[in-house]
């Protein structure tokens, strides 16, 4: 179930105890500094934890993982130094999974498909091309997809992610003639008006690296007309 458990100072908290913190990153939100030099998602985060538990110095938090600065949805950071490399393993050997939702303009050939590229970055374009083929430094990227639903002039996407390299979902569904809509970057057509595309990180399972539980979270996605109507 979608739960969330603080919505305060714009920060939307979903899960918390000791050891680690998930927060539902909005559009637009950068989760660690750049050279913009905006607030990154980490200060709010560590500013929401020395005001709530009172404390006099800074806060600890490790990042453990980012979402691109226009897609929406689940990041988890550490709270204790203890979980933090615990986290960073498991993210390292896949064993996190990951899902995401994507709203399309076109509709994929197939109706659900596993998709295999290899994606060559460019550092300088900030942009990673998918090919069918290996070509020189390239990696191997590899996303499960399936239709959920489809709406008046789009369709929604669900994308399990079998690896993690960079701008995978945007270049893997452009790839195939599915841009992201709002994704100017990767062949949509026009920007969204508050820059953000219609990506979002829905869910998250993974073991707790304390407790060793199984946590799975649910994000809810932006309160915009589009997403609502993906929860019709």
């Amino acid at each position: 179930m979608e739960k969330i458990i603080s919505d305060k100072n714009n920060l939307q908290v979903l899960f918390e105890d000791n050891h680690i913190i998930v927060v539902n990153k909005r559009p637009g939100d950068i989760v660690q500094g750049d050279k913009t030099g905006d607030k990154p998602l980490s200060e709010v985060v560590k500013s929401y934890l020395k005001e709530k538990y009172y404390k006099p110095g800074d806060a600890y938090l490790g990042v453990v993982h980012r979402l691109d600065r226009p897609t929406s949805g689940i990041v988890l950071f550490s709270k204790t130094s203890k979980a933090l490399p615990r986290l960073n393993k498991l993210f390292q050997k896949k064993e996190a999974q990951k899902t995401y939702w994507a709203i399309v303009k076109n509709a994929p050939p197939q109706k659900c498909a596993t998709l295999i590229h290899f994606l060559k970055r460019n550092p300088k374009q900030n942009k990673s091309y998918a090919h069918i083929k290996e070509v020189p430094d390239s990696k191997e990227a590899i996303l499960e997809y399936r239709m959920l639903k489809e709406l008046d002039n789009y369709f929604l996407l669900e994308v399990d992610l079998h690896t993690g390299r960079h701008h995978q979902i945007r270049s893997q569904l452009s790839a195939i003639g599915s841009p992201i809509k709002g994704d100017l970057k990767y062949g949509f057509d026009r920007s969204n008006k508050d820059a953000s595309i219609h990506l979002h990180a829905r869910e998250l399972k993974f073991i707790h690296p304390v407790k060793k539980d199984e946590i799975h979270i649910i994000a809810p996605p932006p309160d915009e007309v589009l997403w609502n109507n993906c929860l019709d």
